[in-house]
């Protein structure tokens, strides 16, 4: 039996990534989390990636918001526009898997880094970008950005409450989708290379991914003429009930997906009566077509004592239900730290720093967690390591302004 530490899953990938704010680096940090080598190229002539700078919680080059979205990665500044930066740059793409990049959708091919454009340099590279409107089409040279597209996608239409303005989800789901979107393209993509020996383009979009989101809505209306309207309390358009309801100390959800958790919430609500055969709310359709009446009598019945109340009934009658928290409480429950989704790292600045855990699990090993890099901080490792240059090399390379403008 061998004694030595498991493999990480993807520690012999390496991705040359040129990413920036949010969902680029959302998608990567998940595979640095397993163990990819990420090495991120700033842009020395901006000051590097521009979430280094998001308030409120920064300071110089160092910012929570960016300590989010980048741990586990390497960082070294190179100015691909200079001659000499754009040689170190190649430089790295010979010895890697994979560049990836979340840029406007025109530059991807403006800068050189598409596949046709590197493929003389790494036959089995893989050019992933993730871009706001994809890498062709009439929107292409748009800039994308998570708000613009939820309005654009319908999104927004559909959120909030009936008689309040188009709202926009709490979080910016659109960029942490295409986020997820990349990462799973990038992989596969990476799969056939190591299979076939060629690479590709993975040209993944904001827009497609925000599209593609409205699913089975989207199904209604091209089949059906579905037209789409906000429910109060955040309701399910089909399934009654399934919302949002107000205790008498607080709000909960519960839902009835199926026709076996109505029957038991008729029972803990005191109206069993509710779930017989001859009952006007027997069936799902039945509490589709008497939606307003039946939310009136839940609604009543659910303000007349506390959410604790409510669950106590509900989770030992397995009713999908929970609480309606607050960041606070959701940091706070207990199930968060038994699944190890809380993540420590110590930082140069702000000490121990808490975060949450990527979500993907891929064998029992639990991750290791390294802070996000200090711009520039491992570029002599990657100069040496990976572009296999010399002190004299790079003190050419730096001369000539590779790596940003030389200081006098």
């Amino acid at each position: 039996m061998s004694t030595a530490a498991p493999r990480k899953p993807l520690e012999d990938i390496r991705i040359i990534s040129l990413e920036q704010y949010g969902a680029g680096p959302f998608g990567s940090v998940h595979l640095a989390d397993l163990g990819a080598e990420i090495i991120k190229i700033e842009d020395p002539s901006v000051g590097g990636d521009v979430g280094r700078y998001v308030p409120p919680y920064f300071e110089e080059e160092d910012s929570l918001f960016f300590e989010t979205f980048n741990r586990n990665k390497k960082s070294i500044s190179i100015d691909i526009k200079t001659p000499e930066g754009r040689a170190v740059f190649e430089d790295l793409v010979r010895n890697a898997d994979a560049v990836y990049s979340n840029l406007r959708g025109d530059v991807p091919e403006k800068i050189g880094i598409t596949y046709e454009q590197l493929k003389h340099i790494n036959p089995k590279i893989v050019c992933c970008s993730l871009t706001g409107f994809g890498m062709t089409g009439p929107r292409m040279k748009e800039p994308g950005y998570d708000y613009v597209l939820q309005g654009l996608a319908g999104w927004m239409e559909l959120t909030g409450e009936p008689d309040g303005p188009p709202t926009k989800s709490g979080l910016s789901l659109v960029d942490f989708s295409g986020g997820y979107v990349a990462a799973l393209s990038l992989m596969s993509g990476l799969h056939a290379a190591a299979r076939d020996g060629v690479g590709m383009d993975c040209d993944v979009s904001l827009y497609d991914t925000a599209m593609a989101m409205l699913t089975y809505p989207a199904t209604w209306h091209l089949n059906a003429g579905y037209q789409p309207s906000r429910i109060s309390h955040s309701a399910h358009p089909s399934l009654v009930p399934f919302q949002a309801f107000q205790a008498s100390d607080g709000w909960l959800v519960v839902g009835c997906a199926k026709e076996k958790f109505w029957q038991r919430l008729a029972v803990v609500i005191g109206r069993p009566e509710w779930a017989l055969e001859d009952s006007p709310y027997a069936t799902f359709s039945d509490r589709n077509e008497r939606r307003a009446e039946l939310i009136a009598e839940l609604d009543a019945i659910f303000a007349t004592n506390t959410v604790d109340h409510w669950l106590s009934l509900c989770y030992p009658a397995s009713i999908p239900c929970g609480p309606i928290n607050d960041v606070e409480q959701a940091l706070k429950d207990e199930h968060l730290a038994a699944r190890n989704m809380l993540v420590e790292t110590e930082h140069p600045r702000y000490g121990t720093v808490k975060q949450l855990a990527s979500p993907v699990r891929v064998g029992a090993e639990i991750p290791e967690y390294r802070r996000a890099p200090q711009r520039n901080e491992h570029a002599e490792e990657i100069l040496t390591q990976v572009a296999g240059y010399d002190a004299a090399k790079i003190a050419e390379l730096t001369a000539a302004g590779a790596f940003g403008a030389v200081k006098n």
